[in-house]
């Protein structure tokens, strides 16, 4: 099938998987109600166009630890990829090469990390779930410098594993679940500060904290010599109740006054969401959900077709709103509004529910 939109893709995503697969790909925590915040956050802002101004080519490009992103986006990580494709992440970092944007590996997904740089060499930068004591993460992160790695992320806001209900009440428990459920992943709840500051002194890698959800700790961060703050609230798969990423990106932003490049991630599906983000700051915004939906449908095709809907959604949203440049966005080209759709997993597709 050709893709002429991204539904259409979440659409084949759906009827592909079964019902085990779909629910963790779109449910969330407890209520869900920090999943659905994620999209009510960003359908509560709209765009002030400007006119008159010369779109005859707009430029999308950016830049993140010396790699070229052809456009702002990064393909998060994604525990137990495998399970929408057998590829897993070697399908999506072929289409990555191939499309010029950077993938985060999750270290609970297959191929392991060394196994894919030496399927498809390139840039990536590696994501880290702490499964042992000190001399186990050091050991890893020299691994992952050693396989040519650009960038290291470890995230912070899986101190234990949610309770997701979609998962419970079908007494199923998935693959990354597995995963977490193991002794070792208590060493999750003992990171720290300190964490930081020694990844910090050893290791000459760009580190990236990935969770940061308020101005303090984004404060922090920058203090330390983070190289890279990452709002997320894990997709709303985490912590319950929490705002929106989209409303917390602008605090955080502002706390670290331009030293460092600010990722946003959490419910973002379309090129008009990811302008969004850039209007209020962001560097470049991850895909997950969406991500998962392309891998589904066509393998490492179906997430190279998702990367180039989405470059012509972006495309078409700078030139209508005004602007040649996406390092030209900026507040002013937002308002806040009331949303019209009913937030949810899929929300950003309307006509799916209408069979399209």
């Amino acid at each position: 099938m050709a893709y002429l939109t991204l539904q259409e893709l979440a659409a084949a995503a759906r009827r592909k998987l079964d019902r085990n697969t779909w629910d963790y790909l779109i449910g969330g925590s407890d209520t869900e109600s920090a999943l659905k915040r994620n999209r009510y956050g960003l359908d509560s802002w709209a765009f002030r166009p400007r006119i008159l101004n010369d779109v005859s080519e707009v430029r999308t490009e950016t830049d993140l630890f010396g790699s070229k992103l052809r456009i702002p986006v990064l393909l998060a990580p994604i525990g137990s990829i495998q399970v929408f494709n057998p590829e897993g992440a070697a399908a999506v970092a072929a289409a990555v090469r191939d499309f010029g944007v950077l993938q985060i590996l999750s270290s609970v997904c297959l191929p392991d990390f060394e196994d894919l740089a030496v399927q498809v060499p390139g840039p990536r930068i590696y994501q880290l779930y702490l499964m042992g004591d000190r001399g186990w993460m050091d050991d890893i992160i020299a691994r992952a410098i050693e396989a040519g790695y650009t960038g290291f992320c470890l995230t912070a806001d899986t101190q234990v594993y949610s309770r997701r209900e979609r998962d419970i009440l079908k007494r199923h428990v998935p693959s990354s679940g597995r995963q977490v459920g193991v002794s070792g992943f208590s060493h999750q709840a003992s990171m720290t500060w300190d964490t930081v500051t020694h990844i910090k002194d050893k290791f000459d890698i760009p580190l990236i904290i990935k969770g940061v959800a308020v101005a303090e700790d984004a404060a922090r961060c920058a203090e330390l010599g983070v190289d890279c703050v990452y709002v997320s609230n894990h997709g709303g798969r985490q912590l319950d109740h929490t705002r929106a990423c989209i409303d917390a990106l602008p605090e955080v932003v502002a706390a670290v006054e331009g030293a460092v490049p600010v990722l946003v991630d959490g419910g973002f599906m379309r090129g008009a969401d990811v302008v969004k983000a850039l209007c209020l700051g962001a560097t470049a915004v991850g895909l997950g959900r969406l991500e998962a939906m392309a891998l589904t449908a066509d393998g490492a095709a179906g997430v190279l077709r998702m990367l180039e809907l989405l470059e012509n959604e972006i495309q078409i949203t700078l030139a209508l709103l005004g602007v040649r440049d996406v390092n030209d966005l900026n507040p002013s080209l937002l308002e806040r509004v009331t949303p019209l759709v009913e937030p949810h997993a899929l929300s950003a597709f309307p006509h799916l529910a209408e069979g399209y």
